[in-house]
């Protein structure tokens, strides 16, 4: 087991670890949009959220020497699925020709206030 942490994304904000890989798995938690500076949240909109969570889990990826091409899951929970197509359609910015499995649901809060959560599962070929 091989604990991943960088300082490109955001520090665990409670007992968790950014990424764990076991067996050429890596398992990254829920990613907030966080400023990995900062640790604040970016900005108020979906589509700004959705990118900088999924640059937080690019950022976690990179550290552990993955790619987005190897993620096989990731699971989003969103405050509003009215908001799902926005989601959508800045989550096709990143994965446009590989494509993960996925499930997307509603949750009643998040961290922070903020409107998204995305966590992924990635596998070295």
């Amino acid at each position: 087991m091989n604990i991943i942490s960088t300082n490109a994304a955001p520090q665990a904000i409670g007992p968790y670890s950014q990424a764990i890989e076991v067996n050429n798995t890596l398992y990254i938690s829920g990613q907030i949009p966080l400023d990995p500076q900062t640790m604040e949240v970016i900005a108020d909109d979906v589509a700004t959220q959705t990118h900088q969570c999924l640059k937080n889990i690019d950022a976690i990826l990179t550290k552990a020497g993955y790619s987005l091409h190897n993620v096989v899951k990731c699971g989003i929970f969103l405050t509003d699925m009215n908001d799902f197509s926005i989601v959508n359609e800045v989550y096709g910015q990143y994965f446009h020709s590989h494509k993960p499995t996925r499930s997307c649901v509603q949750v009643a809060k998040l961290p922070r206030e903020v409107k998204i959560e995305i966590e992924a599962i990635a596998v070295r070929n």
